[in-house]
């Protein structure tokens, strides 16, 4: 019987950035959350990492890069039963770090894609990097987040650097593009449609179409769907009240967030909060929960 761990929608909302552990028994099979990106160390034996009818070799100490629509499992060997070490990462959840063109690669909704699963074998620097992260007396805090961040971006960054556009500023669409590259997704809340065009140089009338050409939505549907995406982090992951999350997401009154968001998700936020809330945990004093399975 295959043995794949179970995922819900809930898992959108899990921490990320915390280094977790599993153990798998000989022959049985492990899949990665089923969103975002997921770093994952076999810590001893061998295992193999099956994606449709490929089966790939990994070796102890190896690295495994996947995202969620990879759609693969890592199966133990047959003669020895191994551990993982694993954490994901939601890029959707760093708009003040990630720019919105990285977002839009890293979800695979740009022209041209990241491929969904990388393997760096023992030999690698990044395994080792990622043996000496899960050695450290005490790995959580802020400064242990930001190295596991660290170590995600260098195992995308030679795809990320190949797969960016090469964009000059010569028109409207290759200065938009550069600047959703380098700013943070969070800046759009920052400024105005019209403080928009001043920054891209254009008239607001020929950037709303362009806007709309570059990212599929309007100028307005794009901040809404920012300002719902920090709103729905901080009521999964904060114990903030619903009217502080309102007004810290960009809305002027609590009314009107209620409305918005009730609309888009079918649930009032306190409703919202109450069916993700149990993923609202602390940082954990060692390796997040082990798990063991086959048992």
């Amino acid at each position: 019987m295959r043995m794949v761990n179970g995922t819900t929608a809930r898992d959108a909302y899990a921490p990320h950035l915390l280094l977790r552990e599993v153990a798998l028994d000989a022959g049985k099979e492990w899949a990665p959350p089923a969103t975002g990106w997921c770093l994952v160390q076999v810590g001893g034996g061998t295992a193999y990492w099956l994606q449709g009818q490929s089966r790939l070799e990994m070796d102890a100490g190896s690295l495994l890069l996947t995202f969620a629509g990879a759609k693969g499992s890592i199966l133990a060997s047959c003669l020895n039963g191994i551990s993982l070490r694993f954490f994901t990462v939601m890029p959707e959840r760093l708009s003040g770090v990630i720019s919105q063109g990285e977002q839009d690669l890293l979800r695979g909704t740009a022209d041209k894609k990241i491929s969904a699963c990388q393997l760096f074998n023992s030999s690698h620097p990044l395994p080792s990097k990622m043996t000496a992260l899960c050695g450290q007396a005490a790995p959580k805090g802020l400064s242990f987040r930001v190295s596991l961040l660290q170590l995600w971006a260098e195992a995308l960054g030679a795809e990320m650097d190949r797969t960016l556009p090469d964009v000059t500023h010569t028109d409207v669409r290759e200065r938009l593009r550069a600047f959703l590259l380098e700013t943070p997704a969070s800046a759009l809340l920052e400024m105005s449609f019209e403080q928009l065009a001043k920054t891209i140089r254009c008239t607001p009338r020929h950037l709303s179409r362009v806007f709309a050409e570059v990212n599929g939505v309007s100028f307005r549907e794009k901040r809404a769907e920012i300002r719902l995406a920090r709103a729905r982090e901080l009521l999964a992951t904060s114990e903030s009240k619903v009217v502080d999350v309102a007004f810290r997401s960009g809305y002027k009154s609590l009314s009107l967030f209620n409305r918005v968001f009730t609309r888009q998700f079918g649930l009032s936020p306190g409703r919202w909060r109450q069916k993700n809330g149990d993923t609202r945990r602390n940082d954990r004093p060692r390796l997040g929960v082990r798990v063991r399975l086959g048992a």
